[in-house]
């Protein structure tokens, strides 16, 4: 099994999470690192708890690590238009010398869309979009010089994306989301990448069918998506390896250990003490 960490920049302070991000850095147990993208607090918190935007974290974490791979679990891709974020994500891979995860959803969360105004949809119009979005994403950070698309939603005209990312055809998409009819659908097109947010095992492993089974539909080898799963660090470190191993015997191939503030490097080494008995 894989391992990786994910701090959300939210209720602590960049030097905080930097500190954690340069120590992983240096533990081989752990292959990539996450974050999350949303500009309000999430988990039910007071609206006045500080949060840092994602990708500009990202970003500067990138010029601090030198090995990790990265990511976002996940961005709403009602946040900013595809195109926008393909040359964000050209140029972050750029920046990081290809070490990008294209973490993505198709959104989710009303208090802080209806605090911008940023239309968020009901969940048949957010299903529809995403799928354009992924259209719009994979043409622009392709190989192909530009990209033309009329949809719903976006529409491109000769558009284009350069420079292109260093990993082609694109980063890894990973698709977070277990709604049966259409996110693991949009995944099994998309994805290089499942994450399973949170839930029981039953849960997983009913995702993950439904996830194979779309695949079936569309002629895919399911082994070209990599399954993975969040997973609360308890702050028991054998506990939580417990939590990882049992999903592991579901399918997961990467537990993404979802750490909480306030962050401390501390506790790295001794998590990974305990993961590693499971690699």
């Amino acid at each position: 099994m894989r391992f990786a960490f994910k701090t959300t920049p939210q209720n602590t302070t960049w030097d905080s999470m930097l500190a954690v991000w340069r120590a992983a850095d240096d533990i081989e147990v752990f292959e990539s690192g996450w974050t999350s993208d949303h500009f309000y607090p999430t988990h039910a918190s007071d609206p006045s708890i500080p949060r840092l935007e994602g990708w500009t974290t990202l970003t500067a974490l990138a010029q601090a690590t030198r090995r990790l791979r990265m990511g976002t679990l996940v961005t709403g891709i009602h946040y900013r238009h595809p195109a926008v974020l393909a040359n964000m994500v050209a140029t972050l891979d750029i920046i990081s010398g290809g070490r990008l995860e294209l973490g993505i959803g198709s959104g989710w969360n009303e208090q802080e869309s209806d605090a911008y105004g940023i239309e968020l949809g009901t969940p048949a119009q957010r299903s529809d979009r995403f799928e354009e979005a992924c259209e719009v994403l994979t043409g622009l950070l392709s190989p192909q010089e530009t990209t033309t698309f009329k949809g719903r939603y976006y529409e491109l005209t000769d558009a284009r994306c350069d420079p292109k990312p260093v990993q082609q055809p694109h980063p890894p998409i990973c698709i977070g989301g277990s709604g049966e009819k259409r996110t693991l659908r949009t995944a099994a097109r998309f994805a290089q990448h499942w994450n399973f947010d949170s839930g029981t095992l039953q849960q997983f492993r009913r995702a993950r069918d439904v996830l194979h089974q779309h695949c079936a539909d569309i002629s895919r080898d399911p082994a070209e998506i990599l399954l993975s799963s969040q997973v609360q660090f308890t702050g028991d470190p054998a506990e939580t390896a417990a939590t990882c191993a049992a999903l592991g015997a579901a399918g997961a191939e990467l537990a993404i250990v979802y750490l909480r503030p306030p962050y401390t490097s501390t506790v790295l080494e001794p998590l990974a003490s305990a993961l590693s008995e499971l690699s």
